[in-house]
């Protein structure tokens, strides 16, 4: 096993994790209500499309991460995870600033034939991708610590939300991409 990083301090850790989680959720729920009017001379929806190409980095490195660990290569598990929580937290920062910037879009309707998967998927996807990010900062914390049993028994759920909730974003960009005003 790897030599601990934090000290433990669970109060701390605790008041650090909630505060940013629910800021973080404030954030998502405020900006949303919100349109910037600016022309940055590109289209803003490539934002968009950069947080696809994360949430398609985030899936690969999560899987990757599951074999590193499976095969004892704690080392790398550690770095590709800790990757995983850097470049998610860029896409959050990514996903305000297309909010920010574009807008609310709209899904086409059910006349398309695609409508109540994106529904069954958005629907999924948005509660999950709430509650992610304190398990996911708790799961690592524990690791961080040193308290592998701890990590190991918060990771078996944190993963697979994680995973899906990374691919999800995926598929919501893949549906709702071609009602971007102007379009990719």
């Amino acid at each position: 096993m790897l030599t601990p990083v934090l000290k433990k301090d669970d109060k701390k850790a605790q008041i650090i994790i909630w505060t940013a989680s629910i800021a973080v959720f404030a954030l998502v729920a405020i900006t949303s209500k919100y349109k910037l009017d600016l022309d940055l001379g590109f289209n803003i929806h490539l934002f968009a499309l950069v947080n696809a190409l994360i949430n398609s980095t985030v899936t690969v490195l999560l899987i990757l991460g599951l074999i590193t660990v499976k095969n004892k290569q704690y080392t790398a598990h550690k770095n590709i995870m800790l990757l995983a929580i850097i470049l998610s937290s860029l896409f959050l920062l990514s996903y305000v600033g297309h909010h920010l910037l574009a807008g609310e879009t709209k899904y086409g309707g059910p006349h398309d034939g695609k409508y109540y998967a994106y529904i069954f998927i958005l629907i999924t996807h948005i509660p999950l991708a709430t509650i992610i990010l304190p398990f996911a900062l708790f799961t690592a914390y524990r690791s961080l610590t040193g308290e592998y049993e701890k990590h190991k028994k918060l990771a078996k759920y944190t993963w697979p939300l994680w995973l899906y909730v990374s691919i999800t974003g995926v598929l919501v960009y893949y549906f709702i991409h071609p009602y971007y005003v102007p379009a990719l």
